[in-house]
């Protein structure tokens, strides 16, 4: 496994950098928009791609990313065509494959492999907690892609160590209970939950959910290592992929304005 996503991340919060995590699904708008998404975002402030493979059922997704899912879905985005994307582009940051675990089990043993041929560094399940399937998570987390795992706003501290533990990269620190998707407000008890994870976590703390324009950004990147931004993305991009860079310069902005 290399360590890329990880020492990444590191080298941001050492240089004060507050890190931008931005969600695209594959073939979304279309296939070319997604190719173009991938090739400028880093230009854009993005720090890391999180590529979403489309699944006929993600439970976890709120309107705006489920639709994006279906439409990519009808111009028949595949995993394999979400690998072939970051082959064409091989982008500058790195890109963490965001997946539910059928569409990594339906491809087989060796698609760890071919999506870190393919110039992917990280890998995260939306539907696998820690201890719930240890023979498929030493698969992930023995693979050569660095394993991101999710932490719920409600997760007891001695939970919060052993998913820490058991991840790499970065820990994606969900907001708030629910769907992913736009929101007005930050949960309230966000600053609690980010104090607790740091606490028993060394690795960079990210944090998703909700977050829709620049002044949430600077109000979470402020008490973060970095954010992670995927609804408010992908509407933009289904205005266009301009619309959808002008949002990652705001949101970058925003953060710079935090830099230490």
């Amino acid at each position: 496994m290399t360590r890329a996503l990880t020492d990444h991340l590191v080298e941001c919060r050492a240089l004060g950098r507050r890190a931008l995590v931005c969600y695209v699904t594959a073939g979304h708008p279309d296939p070319a928009a997604s190719l173009r998404l991938l090739r400028e975002l880093p230009a854009a402030g993005a720090d890391v791609i999180e590529l979403g493979v489309p699944f006929s059922d993600p439970l976890a997704d709120g309107p705006v990313i489920q639709a994006s899912s279906q439409r990519a879905l009808e111009q028949g985005m595949t995993l394999d065509g979400a690998l072939a994307l970051v082959s064409e582009v091989r982008p500058s940051v790195p890109v963490v494959l965001f997946s539910y675990l059928n569409p990594l089990l339906a491809a087989g043993q060796q698609v760890l492999a071919r999506a870190a041929d393919a110039g992917v560094q990280g890998v995260l399940v939306t539907d696998l907690p820690v201890g719930m399937d240890p023979e498929r998570e030493a698969w992930l987390g023995g693979g050569p892609l660095e394993f991101v795992r999710l932490v719920a706003p409600t997760t007891p501290l001695a939970r919060m160590a052993e998913i820490a533990k058991h991840g790499s990269g970065f820990v994606y620190l969900i907001s708030r209970l629910g769907v992913t998707g736009m929101q007005s407000q930050i949960a309230a008890d966000l600053p609690r939950s980010l104090a607790e994870l740091r606490s028993v976590c060394a690795l960079p703390i990210c944090v998703g959910f909700g977050i829709s324009d620049a002044g949430q950004a600077r109000e979470i990147g402020a008490m973060a290592d970095g954010i992670v931004v995927g609804s408010a993305l992908v509407k933009a991009a289904d205005s266009s992929v301009d619309d959808a860079l002008v949002l990652v310069r705001e949101l970058r902005a925003a953060l710079d304005s935090l830099a230490s």
